[in-house]
């Protein structure tokens, strides 16, 4: 089950074709359907970091999925998302996706909305692990070890 593609804007007003224009070999993709989400992709976030600093090739986005709507409701959207992240590199990482939701979700197999959901893809948009909601030891294990299989390197932490 692909990534589906999707062209949105980052928050520096930049245009994005998803996932080919990504800057990850592999990428760590955040993804919320509602603004309290922010919460659980934040707890993420960190461990993203880490992963990146770790891991050459790997890279973190946010995604924001929002239903379709006009060009002034986008931007009216857009502008205030980019207003209240003054860092211009999670201004970058943060690309909003104005989709049909629920054919969005039925691509990946995602059930509902109700919480974040987190993807590990490469550049063609493969999914390659599939988590949902706020980070664990757990779930953050299980990414570490999905990242050094893909690395190449045989020994996953424990």
């Amino acid at each position: 089950m692909p990534f589906p593609q999707s062209s949105g804007f980052n928050l520096n007003r930049e245009k994005v074709i998803v996932p080919t224009e990504l800057h990850g070999d592999y990428n760590i993709v955040l993804i919320a359907f509602q603004q309290w989400q922010q919460r659980h992709i934040d707890t993420w976030i960190p461990f993203a970091r880490k992963l990146e600093d770790d891991f050459p090739g790997v890279a973190h986005y946010e995604f924001p999925i929002i239903r379709k709507m006009n060009v002034i409701s986008r931007k009216f959207i857009n502008e205030g998302m980019r207003a209240g992240i003054p860092d211009p590199v999670a201004r970058e990482r943060t690309i909003t996706l104005y989709v049909d939701k629920r054919a969005f979700r039925r691509s990946l197999g995602l059930t509902n909305e109700d919480d974040i959901h987190v993807l590990l893809i490469d550049r063609d948009g493969t999914v390659l692990w599939q988590e949902f909601g706020r980070i664990t030891d757990d779930k953050a294990t299980s990414l570490h070890n999905a990242v050094l299989r893909i690395a190449g390197h045989l020994e996953p932490i424990r």
